[in-house]
């Protein structure tokens, strides 16, 4: 079994300081199933590539469960595909050899532990019963550009069919740390097998490994099911703790993270211009079908429905509980059947492809981008514009160079503390203009609110449309 981790960063040999790993030795460790090796395929300052090699023994597996009743003897015991395929073995591995990097620790070099760098990771044979989908499922929400090839049963009869096995490249710009986590958790998910006993510790390492990621990923049931080897009572307590520590009380922390913004926003009523906007944006290139993503409580979703001009209104958030207070909000319950009937809320991830979402006129995206780190934006990107391809996307983010203008705002703070990044509004045209020259999309720019001659308007708008011949 093979896993491979490549990197372009400069110096590229800065890999071995994140590995705690030389690139001028080949190291072995000895571990409870069979031998591991270390070796570095190519190390200079352009490209750098380490190597983790996992020998397994077989025989000496069916050894070590001498004692089990009615497993002796068995010839599957011995004659297994457990030695040639990434399985929780290698989740083992990853633990016992590139623990520190794992850990986020790095001696000689503490500053490369948190910088995110140019990673490609391939791990020679992955079985996955799911298929290439289900491999997507996984990875992609995460920020990862998949590549996967699947292999026949046997190349010399074709007729037989593919297997479940997969030769698998993750690729993004990330931090080794995440992506060590990433493989350690998703790999025995994929397999759908742990080789040893599963119990409360276990629930322990899936959240310690999945702090950053797991409870917004929207295939975080199939993955801790399939991680605590479908064990309900353990499932159930993964997914309850996941939702306490994401959301406590979801009214009172997105009321507490929402105060400082609105304070600072209030006297130029800039929500409320940041809305009308963006409906009358809608309403000019004739939208009817329109969906919300990220609609948060619902606040655009009530200036659309006071327009009957809108046929059909979807709302999409991550937050089951941001949806219920949305349907608060909107008075679901009291509206008429006809009223009803044009408003859907859903609960899905932005960063994960939904056939659901195929096929509306125009979708809005307000105050929602600063909120992903750039490897999720990437994978929303590809989302939005190469998969869901509404033929209007209607993009506001914060303007950080208006920040100076409010006065209770420090000079190092953003507008709101879940924000990943606030951009300049040359950093927001240009990745607007990127866009639309990979995904086919024309781009225009309004300002929203008062425009400084210096420092611009508080909120900036991308309009893109799909182009027509596309």
């Amino acid at each position: 079994m093979l896993l491979t981790l490549t990197t372009t960063h400069s110096p590229a040999t800065d890999l071995g300081f994140l590995l705690h790993k030389h690139p001028n030795h080949v190291q072995s460790f000895e571990l409870s199933f069979g031998q591991a090796q270390v070796f570095y395929s190519e190390a200079d300052k352009d490209r750098c590539t380490a190597a983790l090699l996992l020998d397994i023994d077989p025989i000496g597996l069916v050894r070590g469960r001498r004692g089990h009743s009615g497993e002796s003897g068995l010839l599957a015991e011995y004659v297994n595909d457990r030695p040639y395929v990434a399985s929780s073995f290698l989740s083992v591995a990853i633990s016992n050899v590139y623990g520190s990097a794992l850990s986020g620790r790095s001696q000689e070099r503490p500053e490369l532990v948190n910088q995110k760098i140019p990673l490609i990771a391939k791990i020679s044979v992955l079985p996955c019963k799911g298929g290439e989908g289900l491999l997507k499922r996984l990875f992609e929400p995460l920020g990862y550009q998949v590549s996967a090839k699947r292999h026949p049963l046997d190349e010399q009869f074709p007729e037989w069919g593919d297997s479940a096995y997969f030769t698998v490249t993750l690729q993004a710009t990330c931090r080794l740390q995440d992506l060590l986590a990433h493989i350690y958790v998703l790999v025995p998910v994929l397999d759908n097998e742990k080789h040893y006993w599963i119990g409360e510790e276990e629930v322990e390492k899936l959240l310690h490994h999945g702090s950053d990621w797991l409870a917004h990923h929207p295939e975080k049931a199939l993955i801790a099911k399939r991680y605590l080897k479908h064990q309900m009572r353990l499932t159930r307590q993964a997914l309850a703790r996941l939702v306490d520590e994401e959301e406590p009380d979801f009214e009172a922390n997105e009321a507490r993270r929402n105060e400082q913004e609105t304070t600072l926003e209030e006297k130029i009523s800039l929500n409320e211009q940041r809305l009308g906007t963006v409906v009358a944006a809608l309403k000019s290139c004739q939208a009817k079908r329109v969906l919300d993503l990220g609609c948060g409580e619902g606040k655009l979703l009530q200036a659309l429905m006071n327009d009957k001009g809108f046929e059909e209104i979807v709302g999409v958030d991550v937050s089951h509980r941001a949806l219920e207070i949305a349907q608060r909000r909107l008075h679901l319950d009291r509206l008429p059947e006809a009223q009803k009937a044009r408003l859907k809320l859903i609960q899905g991830s932005l960063t994960y492809r939904d056939k659901r979402l195929y096929g509306y006129d125009a979708a809005a995206v307000i105050e929602v981008i600063e909120h992903f780190d750039l490897a999720r934006l990437s994978a929303f990107e590809r989302v939005l514009f190469e998969w869901t391809r509404p033929t209007t996307v209607i993009i506001t983010t914060p303007n950080v160079e208006y920040n100076i203008k409010f006065e209770n705002l420090p000079a190092d703070k953003l507008r709101h503390s879940d924000h990943r990044f606030e951009w300049t509004r040359i950093e927001f045209q240009n990745w607007a203009k990127d866009i639309g020259e990979r995904f086919g999309y024309s781009v225009r720019f309004l300002p929203i609110g008062e425009e400084d001659g210096i420092v611009g308007a508080p909120t900036q708008m991308g309009i893109l449309t799909l182009n027509p011949d596309l």
